[in-house]
């Protein structure tokens, strides 16, 4: 069993930058993917990025989002710079452990354990 908490969200100007943290419980975190998804108002629940084996990250965040993670700490981060009005949501952190692979997947329903979310609003 592992429980995620979100932190760090906030309203910023567009061109801003934010740092996201999740922090998990559990004594096994080096061993799950673990990504951070996102959901706007009326929109489905999309991937932003993950890190297992690789890191990956979903193009409309590419080249201004990083994920990293502290295995000492049990904690993932997602900085984020650049941000536009388009990456306002509710930004959720999730973990997926697997006996066959971490390679990072990009489906929600992939992932078991979800933190509460927490609110990003991007103002132009």
């Amino acid at each position: 069993q592992v429980q995620l908490a979100e932190s760090g969200g906030g309203l910023v100007q567009a061109g801003g930058s934010l740092r996201l943290c999740c922090a998990a419980s559990g004594r096994t975190f080096s061993s799950y993917t673990m990504g951070w998804f996102r959901q706007a108002p009326g929109k489905d629940r999309e991937f932003v990025a993950g890190s297992g084996s690789n890191t990956y990250y979903a193009d409309s965040v590419k080249g201004r989002f990083a994920i990293s993670r502290d295995n000492a700490k049990n904690t993932v981060y997602l900085q984020m710079n650049s941000l536009k009005p388009e990456d306002t949501a509710i930004y959720y952190c999730a973990a997926r452990l697997s006996r066959v692979s971490r390679v990072v997947v990009t489906s929600w329903s992939d992932y078991t354990y979800w933190g509460q979310g927490t609110q990003v609003t991007v103002s132009s």
